[in-house]
């Protein structure tokens, strides 16, 4: 598949990381700079509390259906030691790759959403949350891997922010 140039999505974003309002003004810049660059349906921002054993999500562009706030307990699957031991990002083809790994498929699958990109946000040799991308079926592959994880690095001032927050 086709993707638009990201180099004025990705100036987008950069301009937004000095503005005021910080960590959602970097947050909803990168939603609508990887929307316009690589694509989604489903945008959130998953940050993990490492002291804790938690995760929370941050950010979401569909509050009502995934809504921010609330913390609960890491669950070590294979899709965490992956993406977020390993830092490797994980690319849900359809809707059985969904099914695999999340256990709010059914949700997902209601918001027309059957792939996903997650991509590890990282700083000094450890993931501090996701970006995950979700949409329609076989929407993702590889070749948008480069492009996510060069976006991800400028949510990396704002992760840090919500972790020392507590």
């Amino acid at each position: 598949m086709t993707r638009p140039n990201p180099t004025p999505h990705l100036a987008e974003a950069v301009t937004a990381s000095g503005a005021a309002g910080q960590p959602g003004t970097i947050f909803a810049a990168l939603d609508q700079a990887m929307g316009q660059a690589i694509g989604h349906r489903l945008f959130t921002i998953l940050v993990v509390h490492p002291g804790a054993n938690e995760s929370q999500r941050y950010y979401s562009n569909m509050p009502q259906a995934y809504p921010v706030g609330g913390r609960k307990p890491i669950n070590p699957t294979h899709w965490f030691r992956s993406v977020l031991d390993e830092g490797r990002c994980y690319i849900g083809r359809d809707y059985g790759d969904i099914k695999d790994v999340f256990f709010d498929h059914e949700l997902i699958l209601s918001l027309g959403c059957e792939s996903v990109l997650n991509v590890p946000v990282r700083w000094n040799g450890r993931s501090l949350g996701t970006i995950n991308l979700l949409h329609q079926a076989g929407w993702y592959d590889e070749a948008d891997i480069p492009v996510a994880q060069h976006f991800a690095a400028l949510a990396v001032p704002g992760l840090l922010e919500v972790i020392a927050r507590g």
